[in-house]
């Protein structure tokens, strides 16, 4: 029988390995630059649509859900706004926190410090929305999974950030594919942008772990940031990709949308 710490150690090493396919998801989003040779306009702002549908879906039904369950809407607000504080104010910090994926393959090693610290900021916060999803991870009430009885929040925020990665991944790869990037590279590339979020997850699961009274306050801020997220960034970028199709290929944009949180909406409730 494990003891204390190796029952913890094991816990965490749990968490990490969920964070980290969320990020080898985003590898994913490479893979079909090896059957075509590009991604139109159209088919680019259906997936920024559908990974925002499925990021609001994850932190709405997901994660805002939950923490009403563990606390109130007060305290659920008060995480909300934290969450997007500390995305404005790590944009500020690092002031060009647009960074062109063309830049990954010229940039020297203090340039790809820079780019990791940018790429933090955008995908911290869906590792910090894994890893406090795992915050029952052990206790009753979950499914059995790799000998842990695993929180069926924590499996439906793991498949979510999972399945969301995979376009953003694409949207990646496509300006990579322009400079003549090899596809494995493109793989590489896509993965690298995602590696903060094992990173995230382990440091939100120790926090919810042993402070769980901000529990509730977790919850609220991986779902305050995720949302900023996609209302200042995933949302203008299709449209930003869409502006020469019909009507700023917003008819795309939100049908991406609506297939992203029907597909991710029933699973909350599974």
């Amino acid at each position: 029988m494990l003891g204390p710490d190796a029952a913890a150690l094991d816990a965490f090493a749990f968490v990490f390995v969920a964070g980290l396919i969320t990020a080898l998801a985003t590898g994913i989003g490479a893979l079909p630059f090896f059957i075509f040779d590009s991604i139109s306009d159209r088919g680019n702002v259906a997936l920024w649509g559908f990974s925002s549908g499925i990021m609001l879906s994850a932190s709405l039904f997901g994660l805002v859900q939950e923490g009403l369950a563990e606390g109130t809407p007060a305290e659920i607000g008060i995480g909300m706004l934290a969450g997007v504080v500390l995305v404005v104010v790590a944009h500020d910090v690092l002031l060009d926190a647009e960074i062109d994926p063309k830049e990954y393959e010229e940039a020297d090693f203090k340039k790809l410090v820079l780019i990791l610290g940018v790429l933090t900021v955008h995908s911290f916060p869906e590792g910090i929305a894994v890893g406090v999803s795992f915050a029952d991870l052990g206790l009753e009430g979950g499914t059995a999974l790799f000998g842990f009885t695993v929180p069926l929040l924590a499996v439906f925020m793991t498949l979510a950030i999972s399945i969301h990665n995979v376009p953003e991944g694409t949207a990646i790869s496509i300006p990579l594919r322009a400079m003549g990037v090899s596809k494995w590279k493109m793989v590489w590339w896509a993965v690298f942008s995602s590696l903060p979020q094992p990173v995230g997850a382990v440091i939100a699961f120790a926090f919810v772990r042993y402070a769980r009274a901000f529990l509730p306050y977790g919850f609220g801020f991986a779902a305050g940031a995720m949302i900023y997220l996609v209302a200042t960034e995933f949302v203008p970028e299709a449209l930003a990709a869409g502006a020469d199709l019909p009507r700023g290929g917003k008819p795309m944009l939100a049908g991406g949308m609506a297939l992203g949180v029907a597909l991710m909406t029933p699973l909350a409730f599974v």
